[in-house]
């Protein structure tokens, strides 16, 4: 049974253990899945969770990582560079060299003859948003969807809406509500982007008979914290970092491996991007 993560402590706790495992096996094939095992998070929110602790994916925290253990090992050590490339996790010491180049600016030897070169670490942002929250029992809902397949960003989401209000028109059903309903899959720092997938839903007062690629289905009751944040869409990264980072720690709260979803509560074609309002569920215990 896994051990519930009540405070923010607890949180840290969970992911310093991934941080010491990813520090002890530098030189070995590092697996994503057995990292969330160690860190006794859900696969869904262990990436989640683990970018706003770190301030970055996972993956980019290990690249990061293994790069200035070769910094220090380079300054510090006579090590030969091939050596350290393979005592890190690379096979060869020209991948070190493109990794190293990628995020400094220098070549692992240039960095080795050159003692006045000055490494600086990347930034860590925090974003400190002040949301609106509250922990809330939602009841079992009708809904409508349509899934999409794709990028998050690029999704037809305007004109997806118009057919499941035209299919409310022809199908004589009860209008519903009228702010939609997003349902989000999958995590895109983990699945292909032409992977991922995305329920648009229009939630009803009655059951309907799924037609074509329009279906039906019941979403269960449960326990949800919800955050109203107000901002453009495309600061939503910084918004789910805090979230994860900051505010289900300080409430207490153990996720749901379930699915999140966004409610938009305003219309964003007659909307100021400042102005739009979006409510966002993350499914807890």
């Amino acid at each position: 049974m896994q051990e519930k993560k009540t405070t923010r402590e607890e949180y840290q706790k969970c992911v310093n253990a991934v941080v010491d495992y990813i520090n002890l096996h530098l030189g070995e094939e590092i697996d994503l899945k057995s990292l969330a095992k160690i860190s006794h998070f859900s696969p869904f929110y262990f990436h989640r969770i683990m970018r706003a602790f770190l301030g970055e994916p996972i993956g980019m925290f290990i690249v990061r990582t293994r790069t200035e253990a070769a910094a220090r090992l380079l300054r510090y050590s006579d090590i030969p560079i091939a050596d350290i490339a393979y005592r890190i996790g690379y096979s060869s010491s020209s991948s070190l060299s493109k990794i190293f180049k990628q995020f400094y600016g220098i070549s692992p030897l240039e960095y080795r003859n050159n003692k006045n070169f000055v490494i600086m670490k990347p930034a860590i942002i925090r974003p400190d948003l002040e949301l609106k929250s509250e922990i809330k029992n939602i009841p079992a809902r009708n809904v409508i969807y349509i899934r999409l397949l794709g990028d998050y960003k690029l999704n037809d989401y305007g004109g997806t809406w118009c057919r499941l209000c035209q299919f409310v028109k022809e199908q004589n059903l009860p209008m519903g509500e009228l702010s939609p309903l997003c349902i989000y899959h999958d995590d895109p720092k983990v699945t292909p982007v032409d992977k991922l997938r995305t329920d648009v839903c229009m939630v009803l007062p009655v059951t309907a008979v799924p037609k074509g690629d329009i279906g039906f289905k019941q979403l269960p009751a449960g326990r949800y914290a919800i955050f109203v944040y107000q901002g453009s869409y495309d600061n939503l990264q910084a918004v789910y970092d805090t979230i994860y980072g900051k505010y289900l720690p300080e409430m207490e709260c153990t996720i749901r491996d379930e699915a999140s979803a966004e409610r938009y509560l305003n219309d964003p074609c007659t909307t100021a991007p400042e102005d739009l309002l979006t409510e966002i569920y993350i499914p807890i215990e």
